[in-house]
């Protein structure tokens, strides 16, 4: 049974004023901060990198606190209070980002945070599938930060899924962090952003009414959650170590084939933007007809677009 959780009415913003100042406040804590960051959290380039110029991470951090204060101040209904639940996870990604805590660490992290969100889920989670359940939401938050490798590849689809969720706080906030993000990049979000927007995520997922609206919704996910869910399954085809890092997903390959960050940001964005048109309009079979195709589209840019999947894991 889900806990009952008690929101106060909040103050009367509409939903495109929330999220203006919720930009606002991200955009102006961001440029505060990163001084800051390129002291403490500078992400040089190595082999497995897309940037060539060493650039702060963390950046993440200004998104997480400006939307968790103004859901909690502003917002309305059961969603209000995701942002908060999932607040402790991305404290242990700064961490992380910070001293490269051991896996297990990290992972025992994710793991109490999914068993937060599914307790206070509307969706019926059986005692039986609570396992099941629990692992999907920590694959929804590694893959969110598998995902995390490219200008504004994330903060732009991840804005998308938080609008289409009815989230403006966060995708207003994610629109102020975007700015100083977008290719070329003068920010990273690091692992405090990534995991905590797919905890977040995986969150209002799990507060859908019933199993069908839960996967139609992880479904507008699939461009970036179908890319880092395909890619581990070819690893794992090949004998490779999944958690390893490596340059294999078909963003990555893209860029490295010649495409511009923005491009296949872009490109990524618009995947996401289709789809959730057709949940907004309540269209599931249009929904899944829209997977297959970009799935389908997905497998061409990656026979013909893409630098050829290396079988052997190489970042080169």
């Amino acid at each position: 049974m889900p806990l009952p959780l008690a929101v106060p009415a909040g103050l009367p913003f509409s939903s495109l004023a929330q999220a203006a100042l919720a930009a606002l406040l991200s955009w102006l804590l961001l440029g505060a901060l990163l001084p800051l960051l390129r002291r403490r959290l500078l992400d040089r380039p190595n082999a497995r990198s897309a940037h060539q110029v060493a650039t702060p991470r963390g950046g993440g951090v200004s998104f997480v606190l400006v939307a968790t204060l103004l859901s909690c101040l502003l917002g309305q209904g059961r969603t209000a209070w995701i942002p908060l639940l999932c607040l402790p996870l991305a404290v242990v990604g700064m961490v992380d980002d910070r001293l490269d805590l051991p896996a297990g660490w990290r992972y025992a992290a994710q793991v109490a945070t999914a068993a937060g969100l599914v307790a206070v889920a509307a969706l019926p989670v059986p005692v039986w599938a609570l396992p099941v359940v629990l692992v999907a939401v920590t694959a929804v938050i590694n893959f969110m930060n598998f995902m995390d490798g490219l200008d504004g590849l994330v903060a732009l689809g991840a804005l998308v899924l938080m609008a289409t969720a009815g989230q403006w706080i966060v995708a207003g906030a994610l629109a102020g962090f975007l700015a100083w993000n977008w290719s070329p990049a003068r920010v990273f979000m690091g692992d405090v952003g990534s995991t905590w927007l797919g905890a977040v995520f995986a969150g209002l997922v799990l507060q859908q009414p019933d199993a069908g609206s839960a996967l139609s919704l992880l479904l507008v996910g699939f461009p970036l959650l179908g890319d880092a869910l395909l890619c581990v399954l070819r690893r794992l085809r090949a004998g490779q170590p999944v958690f390893q890092a490596h340059r294999l997903h078909l963003f990555q390959r893209l860029q490295r084939a010649g495409w511009p960050h923005g491009r296949v940001a872009t490109y990524y964005g618009l995947a996401t933007v289709l789809l959730a048109a057709a949940w907004l309009a309540k269209q599931p079979w249009l929904l899944l007809a829209l997977v297959g195709l970009e799935l389908g589209l997905g497998v061409v840019l990656d026979q013909r677009q893409a630098v050829p999947f290396n079988g052997d894991g190489r970042a080169g």
